[in-house]
């Protein structure tokens, strides 16, 4: 075998002369090797370097349109599939983008995980989920982790402070962020109007007469509790208490006591899973909802409308979020901007939990 430099491909590489077989009936060349095809095959079948066959498979638009008709021609004759996991390595691909959760037990992150994977793979791409188990800490170790082994990284809900998601952006790019915005961050972002949504519930409360109102307070590092409590502060008429509590159905449970002696005539609740746990927990202490306490959720998650009595809550566009995020995350891994910010606006859905305030 020897090289020319007058006989390079037109991409730059040198190539590879090889006798050419004899012709097989049809055009086509010699009896078919046994055994499974390989890209030294191809090259050779073909005439041209292993090189360029790797590019021609890799989609490289570099390669003399003759030689890489020449190489897909020779592939189908030899019936070649390229290894995934080597085509991946040569695009420095993976195949693979990545959620990063607080709690995976959370409907209201279910429904952003199926609207992503779904997305995702009539792309044909897997989907890597992480739980931080709302650990702000677990979260940041979890999203480099993450970002490492995939092309690109949604984060929901994180519970980061800002700044440390600012200094960690550089790394953690591509990323997309779900359920909160930071300003000055640089990637895109798909957010819920948390005012908005305590305003609709705040009106229709206070429409019924209810003025003494409990808050079931979120997980402190949630932005979004941060933005509902201070929406629910910045209400005029209201007598407001403010008790600790979570983001789990068993914390909305335990609250339940605190309620009754805070005299509430109304409870909100951090999301629906917080209030469908205060429904049970009042039921057990013969407190009728919403006779004498009315209750309301945030979110809008599946079995709402299946509580005892069905909860009034505002429902928010879960699925409809994770596709928007791959959408964003797809044009972000192919070099193009992520679009812009979008703020949605929850829609108040009054069902049987609420009613007018005892006299």
């Amino acid at each position: 075998m020897r090289a020319s430099a007058g006989d390079g491909d037109q991409d730059g590489s040198v190539r590879e002369e090889t006798p050419v077989a004899p012709a097989r009936p049809g055009g086509r060349r010699g009896p078919r090797p046994a055994g499974p095809a390989t890209i030294s095959r191809v090259a050779e079948a073909a005439g041209v370097s292993r090189a360029t066959v790797s590019r021609v498979m890799n989609g490289s638009p570099t390669v003399n349109p003759e030689l890489a008709a020449r190489v897909r021609a020779a592939a189908e004759e030899l019936d070649y599939e390229p290894s995934v996991a080597a085509r991946r390595l040569a695009l420095g691909r993976t195949g693979t983008v990545a959620l990063v959760v607080p709690d995976l037990a959370n409907p209201l992150f279910q429904g952003v995980l199926r609207g992503l994977s779904q997305a995702a793979g009539k792309a044909g791409r897997q989907l890597l989920v992480a739980e931080s188990d709302e650990d702000p800490e677990e979260e940041v170790i979890l999203a480099l982790e993450a970002r490492r082994n995939s092309d690109g990284l949604v984060l929901a809900s994180p519970r980061a402070p800002g700044g440390r998601l600012r200094a960690l952006s550089d790394r953690l790019a591509p990323f997309v962020l779900v359920y909160r915005e930071i300003p000055d961050l640089g990637a895109p972002s798909l957010s819920i109007d948390n005012a908005a949504g305590i305003g609709e519930i705040v009106a229709h409360l206070t429409g019924l007469g209810h003025r003494r109102v409990a808050y079931l307070a979120g997980p402190p590092g949630s932005a979004g509790n941060a933005e509902r409590l201070a929406a629910l502060r910045a209400a005029p008429g209201l007598d407001l208490t403010v008790l600790p509590c979570g983001s789990m159905f068993d914390h909305g449970h335990a609250a339940a006591h605190a309620v009754v002696e805070c005299g509430a005539s109304a409870v909100v609740g951090f999301n629906d899973m917080v209030a469908s746990g205060v429904l049970t927990g009042l039921h057990e202490l013969d407190v009728r909802v919403p006779g004498e306490v009315s209750v309301t959720g945030f979110d809008d998650i599946p079995f709402a409308r299946y509580t005892t009595p069905p909860l009034t809550t505002v429902s928010i566009p879960k699925s409809e979020l994770g596709r928007q995020a791959w959408e964003r995350l797809w044009a972000l891994m192919n070099g193009e901007s992520g679009g812009y910010n979008v703020r949605y606006q929850p829609r108040l859905l009054v069902r049987d939990s609420t009613g007018p305030a005892a006299s």
